[in-house]
């Protein structure tokens, strides 16, 4: 984000050194318009909003917090919020390319484990795979 940021801004700093010098109204005017759109799209990058994230579970929500915390966001929940309900202020492109990205991707592999490791309990403490593909409905008596 800091990259883009600073290249926003070299390109709106070459924009306004063409302004400065253009000949013609027409580069005039089509400079102060690339400037405006560049003011624009930087304005729109440091605007920090607050956002909600519903998670389904606990461990995802540690882990939220977690990376949250890892790039300085500082996690929060408003009073009678469920505990799966974490609210965070930042940039929005931040918040989505940066944290969501990473959360999303340690999820992915936070689901892995949990079910290598369920399967394996199963299958050595219960002596089953505990496949329910194959269950059949309840006979009915009488």
């Amino acid at each position: 984000m800091a990259n883009q940021d600073s290249d926003l801004r070299s390109r709106l700093s070459k924009l306004e050194a063409l302004f400065a010098r253009a000949g013609t109204h027409g580069e005039r005017d089509a400079a102060g318009a690339a400037i405006e759109r560049l003011q624009e799209r930087l304005k729109e990058s440091d605007e920090v909003i607050e956002l909600q994230f519903g998670l389904s579970d606990v461990w995802s929500v540690r882990l939220f917090v977690a990376v949250c915390r890892k790039h300085g966001v500082d996690p929060y929940r408003y009073p009678r919020q469920r505990r799966t309900t974490v609210m965070a202020r930042a940039p929005r492109k931040f918040l989505e390319d940066v944290v969501w990205a990473e959360f999303s991707a340690l999820q992915d592999e936070l689901n892995t484990y949990f079910t290598e490791t369920v399967d394996h309990l199963i299958s050595a403490a219960m002596n089953s795979d505990g496949d329910d593909s194959n269950m059949s409905a309840p006979q009915r008596i009488g």
